[in-house]
């Protein structure tokens, strides 16, 4: 990028790029006003922290919830066989008693109704008795009894469980279904299939599972309606978890960009308050300019442009009118390009010989320094105040 400086750059006493010092007018407040500077800076940083946190936040919501939706989208195709096989039961199949008991879902009366008539039909068969109470395992000497069954159940402690009115009881006819079944598979599981409790349990079992799939469309029912519902209330969740994180970010985005106002009035009352550039310090401004790095330049033309959009600086070539630019836009470009030479000056370790021998290592430097742009407002801001409280009383 070629850039033409119309004010002859020729350094005159005190306008060398070390000596681009801040200072003010003292009417007499000077103190006072650098104090009141002092202070809303403070308080706005405080604010853009905070600010921050939030936007955290917001960006962390959207975040999971993108990463819920792919992990939702890799899982459907595999899930459908899996419910398939669960919400499809068939007469006198065993696969009907080995679908998920849904601990959420409480049946309605009228199933519970419904499944305690059934289980009084099988508990007054003929050949329920021997079902009826837990199993004298001591008594009849069954000392391998708790080796071959892990879970011993039986009718009467099921009964117990259905008329419990202290919260202990059933409440969902899967979880009444599968320890019924479970009596009659321990039965045949620990006696021999010649012998009579093996034949009286397979036998109940059957006309249990007959009774079983008459009520299956009425549970079936219910459970579909809970799903809905619980999907339902799933997504009215998520809509207004939604709606909560776009009216923050709405706010956030109000309130930053008042912040950015802020910030542009103070640095404007700031320089205000500073005296007018003298013809010297222009030409040593104008010289500076010319000594920055490719990218401190192309940040100070930016500068230029936003006080006066018809500014080309993006471009190849441009001419640079020093007399034209305002106060503001002049104490800006002051600050920024004292700040970028002391910066190359370190960085170059302040020699001649250093920067032609590192010229390359120095340009990396000096390219990778990228701050936020309210955080560059606010070291502006401070740097005036901070210079400005010492050097006072110079009027042009």
């Amino acid at each position: 990028m070629s850039v033409q400086v119309k004010e002859e750059p020729v350094l005159v006493p005190n306008c060398e790029a070390g000596n681009l010092e801040l200072a003010v007018v003292d009417d007499g407040n000077g103190e006072g006003d650098m104090e009141s500077f002092g202070k809303s800076v403070d308080d706005i940083t405080k604010r853009v922290n905070q600010l921050e946190q939030k936007v955290v936040e917001v960006e962390q919501f959207y975040s999971d919830k993108d990463l819920a939706h792919t992990n939702t989208s890799k899982s459907n195709s595999a899930g459908k066989e899996t419910v398939n096989a669960q919400t499809n039961p068939s007469k006198g199949n065993s696969s009907a008693g080995k679908e998920k008991v849904k601990g959420k879902h409480v049946s309605s009366p009228e199933l519970m109704r419904q499944f305690a008539s059934i289980f009084r039909q099988i508990t007054q068969h003929k050949w329920a008795w021997p079902f009826m109470q837990p199993v004298d395992v001591e008594g009849l000497k069954l000392h391998d009894y708790y080796k071959v069954i892990e879970k011993p159940m039986d009718l009467g402690t099921i009964k117990s469980k259905m008329e419990a009115k202290d919260g202990t009881g059933y409440n969902n006819v899967r979880e009444i279904y599968a320890d019924v079944r479970l009596v009659f598979k321990n039965a045949m599981r620990y006696n021999e299939e010649k012998e009579d409790v093996h034949v009286m349990a397979r036998t109940l079992l059957e006309k249990f599972e007959d009774k079983w799939l008459l009520i299956m469309p009425k549970l079936a029912e219910e459970e579909k309606k809970q799903a809905e519902l619980e999907a339902e209330e799933r997504v009215n969740k998520q809509l207004a978890q939604e709606v909560e994180h776009l009216n923050m970010a709405k706010d956030l985005s109000n309130e930053l960009y008042e912040i950015d106002m802020q910030l542009e009035g103070l640095r404007e009352t700031v320089v205000q308050r500073c005296r007018k550039l003298s013809t010297q310090e222009k030409k040593g401004l104008s010289a500076a300019l010319c000594k920055l790095s490719p990218e401190d330049l192309s940040k100070a033309l930016k500068m230029v442009s936003e006080s006066n959009p018809s500014f080309p600086a993006g471009a190849p070539e441009v001419d640079l009118d020093i007399d034209v630019q305002s106060d503001v836009t002049l104490w800006r470009l002051k600050v920024f390009v004292q700040e970028a030479l002391k910066s190359t000056s370190k960085s170059s370790g302040g020699t001649n010989g250093q920067n032609n021998n590192n010229n390359n290592g120095n340009s990396n430097n000096n390219g990778g320094e990228v701050t936020k742009s309210n955080a560059r407002r606010r070291k502006e801001i401070s740097d005036a105040i901070n210079k400005a409280s010492i050097k006072r009383a110079k009027k042009v």
